[in-house]
């Protein structure tokens, strides 16, 4: 069964920094390299939004991260990682990687849903 995990939110104070992780798990190696992933953030009452992501070295960003969040890739692992430094409070939100085999599905960039997600890791930037 395929699985992403999520790790690493927390309570920062506005500034900080913090590292989230999606694990993956499921795949063969040989699968994995396949798949393209995103994170997306979800804040109260608002809706989903695509974060930043990662294929095979191509990497996005969306334009209010960048510069502040760096995208990551540990394939040994099958692990990518989301640096983010800089934190504000409007960065508040439930973080989600999800991964898919087309980079515009896992970018966040067509209105289909990448095929598999993570259960979310709560990121709190204190003013």
């Amino acid at each position: 069964e395929v699985q992403l995990a999520e790790s690493g939110g927390g309570l920062v104070q506005n500034g900080g920094s913090l590292r989230l992780s999606c694990a993956a798990s499921g795949f063969t190696y040989d699968d994995y390299a396949d798949y393209a992933v995103g994170w997306f953030r979800q804040a109260p009452g608002k809706e989903r939004e695509r974060v930043s992501c990662f294929f095979s070295g191509s990497i996005d960003y969306v334009d209010s991260v960048k510069g502040r969040f760096t995208i990551s890739s540990d394939y040994a692992k099958k692990t990518v990682y989301l640096q983010m430094n800089s934190l504000k409070p409007e960065d508040t939100a439930v973080y989600y990687c999800a991964a898919d085999h087309l980079w515009a599905i896992a970018c966040g960039k067509s209105k289909m849903s990448p095929t598999y997600w993570g259960q979310g890791t709560q990121v709190t930037v204190a003013s």
